[in-house]
């Protein structure tokens, strides 16, 4: 989508009641840009925005459980961010393990099922730990599933996948003949996770930065100029609105879909 119609698109105040309840994505991911620009822009430290974007993870993930989606997946922190300045990092654990204990009634009340994909085991201990209370506290949850990326590369998730399923042709686990799409998607980080369809990015940037790529092969890229604090219900509903008004085609003509 071209940035310039999301600007002119985000001019109208929609809301979930607009929206076409039967042709809504089943797999949202977000890339949670723009925390770091929008705390500059009010002479604050960079920490100010990321703590101001936990409001909108907040009503974000409301507003899907209430539209009944049943994949929500958040760019929480990439692999890329562990070289960012290691007060920053810390602040975002020390934040993460606040936002997790604070947000566990949300999800049981959503009746939401937390996950995660990525290097997780090279989190801190005490955000490891909370993760996996807060997961084993959600597991019985059957409504929306909700993964955070963290410690997240898509390159890794592949390269990882590959030398796994190397491994098993070696002992003559798999034959090389038989690796497929779902052979492939086995090994990934995020196998138990349907295909995206629709992918956002905050902040006006308009790249996938390493998030998900073997998964948005067919995704419908919405990206718009508004910074993650600032992103509200209406900018989610303006989203999937540009996505009900696509022609998803997979590689077919429109005369064949029609």
């Amino acid at each position: 989508m071209d940035v310039n119609l999301a600007r002119i698109v985000f001019n109208k105040m929609n809301t979930l009641e607009d929206l076409d309840k039967n042709k809504l994505p089943q797999h949202i991911a977000i890339i949670m840009d723009g925390n770091g620009r929008w705390a500059k822009q009010r002479g604050k430290l960079r920490i100010f925005g990321h703590e101001n974007g936990v409001d909108a993870v907040h009503q974000t993930v409301e507003s899907c459980a209430k539209l009944q989606i049943p994949f929500l997946t958040l760019y929480a922190f990439s692999t890329e961010n562990w070289k960012r300045p290691k007060n920053e990092v810390d602040t975002l654990m020390r934040l993460l393990v606040n936002v997790l204990k604070k947000e566990l009634k949300t999800l049981n009340k959503n009746n939401i099922r937390l996950k995660t994909i990525g290097k997780t085991d090279t989190l801190p201990k005490k955000v490891h730990k909370e993760l996996t209370e807060v997961m084993s506290k959600t597991e019985n949850n059957s409504g929306m599933i909700l993964t955070l990326a963290l410690s997240y590369g898509s390159r890794e998730e592949i390269k990882t996948a590959v030398q796994e399923i190397a491994v098993k042709v070696k002992n003559n686990i798999i034959s090389p003949e038989n690796i497929d799409e779902t052979v492939i998607n086995t090994h990934l980080y995020a196998h138990f996770l349907p295909d995206v369809d629709l992918l956002i990015r905050t902040s006006g940037e308009c790249r996938i930065s390493n998030f998900l790529l073997w998964q948005i092969a067919y995704a419908e890229l919405y990206f718009i100029d508004v910074f993650w604090p600032d992103f509200r219900e209406n900018h989610l509903v303006q989203a999937i609105l540009s996505y009900q008004n696509r022609e998803r085609r997979f590689g077919k003509t429109s005369e064949q879909l029609n």
